[in-house]
């Protein structure tokens, strides 16, 4: 007689109260003996988050930098490409002869007009008709060159077709040009390309700089009748640093008559000018213009006239930026007329360095 069969064994499970997750009923099952007896499986792992590491950190900073400078970039290859000026067929005649600007020198001649809006109170303003340039400088950058050279606007020279006159009055009589050829011909220069500033869109650039900071001599000057009459006063100590917004940045770029110094000239309103334009870089190389850096970058191509596409121009503002502080050379003489000598040795100084 066999013997009797006994009852099948049954786990007994203890139901647990529902908590809060939603995994728990999951967990439960994996418990339960599969049909076939084998083991159950184990508990699903939970998602781990990544954890912030020194390098994971590190490396989305540079993606963040790089992205800020990437639309920067972007930014102001769209506004020259909008900006780029086209000029006459004689003008685009003399310019080129040169290479990329980052790799290859290139001489660029920036011309600023003496020309005022209609409600400008400077007395002996130009506000209509033709107009002379109000600053001369030539830039030597790329392929390892860096300087600057300021010809005073009272410089005497040989104007073709019009004589013994001021370098500035080249610009009024045959426009842009006329003073390519003057400026050639008297500094024995080739230009390969031209920028004219746009003094009325100056400010919006300074002011998309977040202003900027200027040191230098001690300044009192009042451009367009002053705060009184409704124009700009500034005021600068000496060696004291001055944080100036845009209109107060192109007023001391315009200043001819400096209260504190009365004695002033022409070769000191260039140099002046000069350290405008360092400050500007020195601005836009800061920690603070690289946080505007899109700003500056949209700005920037408003701000002048230029032969230059936008890549050719980004190339030129890439050579400024690693190239450090430039060497500044001023021509001219409280007289006007320049010896054959000292011009020479400007413009070799120019070249050379």
């Amino acid at each position: 007689m066999s013997a009797p069969e006994q009852p099948p064994e049954y786990t007994k499970y203890r139901t647990r109260p529902r908590l809060f997750r939603r995994g728990d009923d999951a967990i439960l099952k994996t418990r339960l003996p599969t049909p076939d007896g084998a083991p159950p499986s184990a508990p699903p792992e939970r998602r781990r988050l990544r954890r912030l590491t020194p390098r994971r950190a590190i490396l989305i900073v540079v993606l963040t930098l790089v992205g800020w400078v990437a639309i920067s970039v972007l930014l102001f290859l769209v506004s020259a490409q909008i900006e780029q000026g086209s000029f006459s067929d004689e003008v685009d005649a003399q310019l080129g002869g040169a290479g990329y600007p980052l790799w290859s020198p290139n001489t660029i001649l920036v011309l600023g007009s003496d020309q005022r809006g209609e409600g400008t109170a400077e007395p002996g303003a130009s506000t209509s008709g033709p107009s002379r340039s109000d600053s001369i400088l030539l830039l030597r950058v790329g392929g390892g060159a860096n300087s600057r050279l300021s010809i005073a606007r009272d410089t005497l020279v040989d104007i073709p077709g019009h004589g013994r006159q001021k370098i500035n009055a080249a610009y009024a009589f045959g426009g842009a040009a006329l003073a390519i050829r003057t400026v050639e011909r008297y500094t024995g220069v080739d230009v390969n390309h031209l920028i004219e500033v746009s003094f009325d869109d100056f400010p919006d650039l300074v002011d998309a700089m977040g202003g900027i900071t200027y040191r230098g001599g001690c300044v009192v000057s009042r451009v367009n009748g002053g705060y009184s009459n409704g124009g700009v006063t500034v005021r600068i100590r000496a060696g004291v640093p001055k944080h100036l917004n845009g209109d107060q940045a192109l007023a001391l770029a315009r200043t001819r008559k400096n209260a504190c110094n009365p004695n002033e000239n022409d070769l000191t309103r260039a140099r002046r000018q000069q350290r405008i334009i360092a400050a500007m870089k020195s601005r836009t190389l800061s920690p603070a213009g690289f946080i505007r850096l899109p700003w500056i970058s949209w700005h920037a191509p408003k701000t002048f006239h230029t032969d230059m596409s936008g890549p050719t121009l980004a190339g030129v503002v890439a050579a400024l930026a690693v190239s450090g502080t430039p060497t500044t050379h001023v021509l001219g003489t409280l007289s006007g007329n320049v010896p054959d000598s000292m011009r020479r040795t400007q413009v070799e100084r120019f070249l050379r360095d």
